[in-house]
């Protein structure tokens, strides 16, 4: 045994779909799995049903009872539609940090150029799920030379790129700042990279998932390796691992997506999606800190101290225990979540929360 106490670690993006999904995960269930896995905090994406445009939403979000606390984004855009902005001013007073139309990111330019003016102006920070929908144009996975061997529809890295450069520019003209989810590609990272080196207020995360696994996975067919971006080549991963070495990549998220078992089970027609608030941390310290790629101390700076500091809370967060000698398999049934969608299952992980 080697027990450490550390600080709790803070999730800037997870899906708990409640409101309006409440057969994937509740606020509740989706809590459970977040405090098991270390967390004291998280950040829920607004495309529920009704999406998080409201005040009466926000609070039923905000003001939950659950093991951890559960901020929430709210929407750029009036109903995640992209045609007019939402009301950045009823954010501000209901306590709103983030805005983002995550899964459905603003088309036009104009208007996310506004939406830069008025979050700066409101004190929102923009956190945008870069994807480009017309060149993705259907796709559900990587496009390489994987996808094409398969005869599956590839989802063109490009779609990530084009968007990425678009906020960076956007945040660089407004002095505006940017938060960019789940980084994927080595191209994207090389554009916030030299972002960064600008000036520019920029920020990102990425998931265990893009630093552990390629497109390779996807030759079994199992829709549990199906998310959005992509898993992408060997290149790209370690491309995301460098980023995180050299601080480009400023925490780790988890994107935890849980979708039914039913929807999962078609990987040509399945939901894109996968869970990991139980599995971030010792995927994160199996494959980053046991390989010496970064410190230990490292590791608790993606994962709590630098994602708390991007959020704006200047509070310490509760401590909590951690075994880094207990070797353990992922095992989806014993996990907390509704969602058995798991990247991680059958793995052999070093690194255990502890909690009673």
């Amino acid at each position: 045994m080697n027990i450490v106490k550390i600080p709790a670690f803070f999730d800037l993006h997870v899906h708990f779909r409640d409101p309006g999904f409440t057969e994937k995960e509740t606020l509740q269930t989706g809590s459970e799995a977040a405090f098991y896995g270390g967390y004291s905090d998280v950040v829920t994406m607004p495309n529920t049903n009704p999406p998080v445009d409201n005040a009466q939403t926000i609070q039923f979000i905000n003001t939950a009872k659950t093991r951890v606390k559960i901020h929430t984004a709210a929407c750029i855009t009036e109903g995640m539609r992209g045609e007019k902005l939402a009301d950045f001013s009823l954010y501000k007073e209901n306590g709103v940090r983030i805005i983002t139309d995550d899964g459905k990111p603003v088309k036009n330019n104009r208007l996310m150029l506004e939406a830069f003016i008025e979050a700066e102006k409101y004190g929102l920070l923009i956190a945008d799920h870069c994807e480009d929908l017309d060149i993705i144009n259907g796709g559900i996975v990587n496009d390489g030379e994987i996808s094409r061997a398969l005869g599956l529809k590839g989802m063109n890295r490009l779609s990530e790129e084009l968007l990425t450069m678009r906020d960076i520019q956007l945040a660089e003209y407004t002095h505006g700042a940017v938060h960019i989810c789940h980084v994927s590609t080595a191209k994207s990272l090389q554009m916030i990279r030299e972002a960064k080196e600008r000036g520019v207020r920029v920020t990102c995360e990425t998931a265990p998932h893009y630093f552990v696994y390629t497109d390779e996975k996807i030759t079994k067919l199992d829709a549990d390796y199906r998310m959005n971006p992509p898993l992408r080549t060997e290149s790209d991963r370690k491309a995301v691992v460098e980023a995180i070495k050299d601080g480009t990549i400023d925490c780790i998220a988890t994107d935890h997506a849980p979708h039914t078992p039913n929807e999962k089970a078609d990987f040509i027609t399945a939901p894109n999606g996968v869970i990991g608030l139980e599995t971030a941390f010792a995927a994160s310290y199996t494959y980053l800190v046991k390989t010496g790629e970064i410190t230990f101390e490292k590791l608790i700076d993606l994962m709590s101290r630098n994602p708390r500091n991007i959020y704006g809370l200047t509070d310490e967060p509760p401590l909590i225990e951690v075994d880094l000698d207990e070797k353990w398999v992922v095992e989806p049934e014993k996990l907390h979540s509704k969602g058995r969608n798991c990247v991680f299952k059958g793995e052999i992980l070093y690194g255990k929360v502890l909690r009673d």
